[in-house]
């Protein structure tokens, strides 16, 4: 398991939207695809990630208007990536030392997946709390 590469892990195939999409479609797909989190690109580019805590913090509890702000304006812009081949332990010591539930998976400039800490407690210690929560069904 020391050699494991995050392509084992990762959840393939990650939604993105557009920098310019409101925050209201965006919040729109993560309840849709029952995710937490959205990867934002420009063109071919990944400029940020936006997580369901970014929704609150940044639109929310400003005052901001969802419908005039963008996915662009309230994503996490300095993003901490892997390539589907670096090891998950890698992953989990980037995500430790910068304290990230998420990482973004580049492959020659493309994201190709998303590892999560869910999807690192399901493979690492499928027995634990965070295991089970992750695993479950969503609340609806």
């Amino acid at each position: 398991m020391a050699d494991q590469q995050v392509r084992t892990v990762m959840t393939r195939a990650p939604v993105a939207v557009g920098a310019l999409t409101a925050v209201t479609e965006v919040a729109r797909r993560m309840r849709d695809d029952d995710i937490g989190a959205i990867l934002v690109t420009e063109g071919d580019e990944l400029r940020g990630l936006v997580t369901d805590r970014d929704l609150v913090v940044r639109v929310l509890a400003e005052g901001k208007d969802a419908g005039d702000t963008t996915g662009a304006d309230v994503c996490s812009g300095q993003l901490v990536t892997v390539t589907p081949d670096e090891q998950v332990d890698r992953a989990i010591e980037l995500m430790r030392e910068h304290a990230l539930r998420r990482l973004p998976v580049v492959e020659n400039g493309d994201v190709v997946g998303i590892v999560a800490l869910g999807d690192l407690a399901v493979d690492r210690d499928p027995t634990s709390a965070l295991s089970d929560i992750s695993a479950s069904s969503p609340n609806t």
